[in-house]
């Protein structure tokens, strides 16, 4: 073997692992053959099948990130066999899965070959990557995906891993399996599914403390608890449902009511954590990977490509292409209208998507008014290029949830206003800032009442 192509070929299996088996060895060999220098050839391979590496902590992983590097400690594992469909010529394989944890927090893990280690031991995965399995994050573990068990570590043992956390509503993430937690019941209805044939009856919610809200299921009754009331929840799991964690309570969760001399001594009551969400920065919504039910403010800086007049399809609601849809094919679409913007509030942006019933609100126009626009004119984005022209530079507030995904940052508006007191205040502080309020022998104290203005 070339003396310059052999130690290449080591950092490749150094940080891809087996190149025979992978078959990064029979490409590496590919671009050599076309007279590629070796070192770019490296590279080449290394931007494809790996990139650059980054070590993260468990609660660093989001949805579809990889090629990283993780150490944690084994809480949880199991095998089984994966039969291939009838008809197939693939053979049976094992499936090993389990839960892995580190300081920050646990999450699922699969494997499709046995690992270095059992329950409680430690290990280093690199090349890793995160997919989405049942609504929450999974930790991957491919052919690709060098494990190595590491017998001496930092991390703290078994015993503290595997314990509840106890947490904040605010705090709760995909990084979080098992949690514990104190807080009250703002919202709760009930209603019956299917499971397995077999009627069941789920109730559902929302829950709040001094920090923030989060919605629950549970899958058992709740006897003695309503709205209103304070609870504190004990081994609940964490479930995600379009990018929100969610509490889910199940028959091994434990449920308690607090009594009025605990709750005394509580951050919140519910009067204060039922209060409408005060607006905060968009920063604060860009730092985290969701947050449920909070508000911001800000003005609409951008009307982006896909609002106005929508056409979906009857049978899963997505959005259509010239009547086609991607699952069922050629339909007959049903009108729709959404608008997606931009808001940015000076400390950062984020993409707002406002359904119809907002739309409609915040535009002025119904659907149907929207559609003779349409209709009326002979260019398609009339509608769009209109919703440009009034919304615009426009200042408003909206309520709602945020999730993060491969695309970035996305809000869902709920509720949205013009906040006139609000408005009021930055003219206030407009005049201020341009010295109109430091005239000698002039009185220029602002009365702001209503969401008017008035100089005396």
């Amino acid at each position: 073997m070339d003396e310059k192509i052999a130690p290449l070929l080591e950092e490749l299996t150094r940080a891809l692992g087996d190149l025979e088996k992978t078959g990064i060895r029979a490409e590496f060999e590919k671009l050599i053959a076309f007279r590629v220098p070796p070192d770019v050839a490296k590279e080449s391979i290394l931007r494809k099948f790996g990139g650059k590496r980054k070590i993260l902590k468990v609660k660093d992983l989001s949805a579809n990130i990889k090629n990283f590097e993780l150490t944690g400690r084994i809480l949880d594992l199991g095998e089984k066999s994966i039969r291939p469909q009838a008809g197939a010529q693939e053979k049976p394989s094992r499936l090993y899965t389990g839960v892995l944890a580190d300081e920050t927090g646990s999450v699922l893990f699969s494997s499709w070959r046995e690992l270095p280690g059992s329950i409680g031991d430690v290990i280093n995965i690199k090349n890793a990557y995160v997919r989405i399995w049942q609504n929450r994050i999974r930790l991957s573990i491919g052919e690709q995906s060098p494990v190595s068990k590491i017998s001496d570590s930092s991390l703290p043992p078994l015993s503290e891993l595997s314990a509840s956390k106890k947490k904040k509503l605010i705090d709760i993430g995909a990084a979080d399996f098992s949690v514990d937690t104190v807080a009250c019941v703002l919202k709760l209805s009930y209603r019956e599914i299917l499971v397995k044939g077999r009627k069941s009856r789920v109730i559902s919610g929302v829950l709040a403390d001094e920090t923030g809200r989060l919605p629950f299921t549970a899958w058992i009754e709740l006897p003695g608890i309503d709205i209103g009331g304070i609870i504190r929840i004990e081994g609940a799991q964490v479930r995600m449902f379009r990018g929100m964690p969610s509490v889910n309570i199940l028959s091994s969760t434990k449920i308690s009511s607090i009594g009025p001399d605990e709750s005394g001594k509580l951050a919140f009551t519910f009067e204060s954590a039922a209060k409408d969400p005060v607006p905060i920065k968009i920063q604060e919504i860009n730092s985290r990977d969701s947050m449920f039910d909070v508000s911001i403010a800000g003005n609409l800086v951008s009307v982006r490509p896909g609002s106005g007049i929508i056409s979906r399809c009857p049978e899963c609601s997505r959005v259509i292409q010239k009547g086609n849809c991607r699952v069922h094919g050629k339909v007959e679409g049903i009108w729709d209208m959404r608008i997606k913007a931009i808001l940015d509030d000076g400390t950062g942006s984020v993409s707002v998507m406002f359904p119809r019933e907002l739309a409609e609100i915040i535009y002025g126009k119904t659907l149907e008014e929207a559609e003779q626009l349409m209709f009326s004119d002979v260019s398609k984005d009339a509608v769009y290029e209109d919703l440009r022209r009034f919304l615009t530079g426009r200042y408003l507030a909206v309520r709602g949830n945020s999730s993060r995904s491969e695309f970035g940052i996305s809000f869902v508006a709920e509720n949205a206003w013009v906040p006139e007191e609000d408005l009021a205040v930055r003219v206030v502080d407009l005049l201020r800032r341009l010295g109109l309020d430091e005239e000698d022998g002039q009185d220029k104290s602002s009365q702001v009442s209503g969401g008017g203005i008035e100089l005396a």
